[in-house]
């Protein structure tokens, strides 16, 4: 993926890998800006890792095949599927392999830095006592614009990954989601500015 971003002219910069300990894995939260996000944060994430998926990205051209070998694929139209998909991620944690998944659900089509979380990931992390890293990506909505079809704008892309959370000292899903959002939120907010 790197050689292939290299390529398109979108090379990528990756910080906080240093954040993942050795021997450990992780529930990976990452903003979602693009069809780019899933194909520049799984290949970053040091380690084996799945990403959450919805079943259509399987069809998406040049990136299908990614999301089909990499990706724990989910129906969001349907309960069962939403189901084994939240028990699949259980699986992959289990196996020792970081989880990604992209808190906002869907694409951020907002002028804000961030869509409102859905409890999923959270209720994950509670479930599985995993710490959260929360990685932000930038960029990505400047190389694939939302309104534009089959168009790419080289730029330079970069992934922050932040420093774990514990989910020790959180007593709900609520004030867990409310503090990785504001973390990101901030985050984005302030590295994003003159770049």
């Amino acid at each position: 993926m790197a050689v292939f971003l290299r390529l398109i002219g979108c090379p990528l910069t990756v910080r906080g890998k240093g954040n993942f300990a050795q021997g450990q894995n992780y529930i990976v939260l990452c903003n979602h800006n693009s069809l780019m996000d899933v194909p520049v944060s799984s290949p970053a994430i040091p380690g084996g890792n799945k990403t959450i998926a919805k079943i259509e990205m399987a069809k998406t051209p040049l990136f299908g095949m990614i999301y089909r070998t990499g990706s724990v694929l989910v129906d969001r139209k349907s309960d069962e599927s939403r189901k084994e998909s939240y028990n699949t991620m259980k699986k992959v944690l289990a196996l020792g392999l970081h989880m990604c998944i992209y808190p906002e659900g869907t694409r951020n089509k907002t002028g804000q830095p961030l869509k409102s979380f859905h409890d999923g990931a959270f209720r994950l992390a509670m479930d599985t006592g995993k710490s959260i890293i929360p990685g932000i990506i930038f960029h990505t909505k400047k190389v694939l614009p939302v309104d534009k079809s089959f168009h790419l704008n080289p730029h330079k892309l970069e992934l922050h990954f932040l420093p774990p959370i514990k989910i020790s000292g959180y007593k709900s899903v609520e004030g867990l989601k409310g503090h990785v959002f504001n973390l990101m939120k901030e985050y984005y907010e302030q590295n994003t500015g003159g770049r």
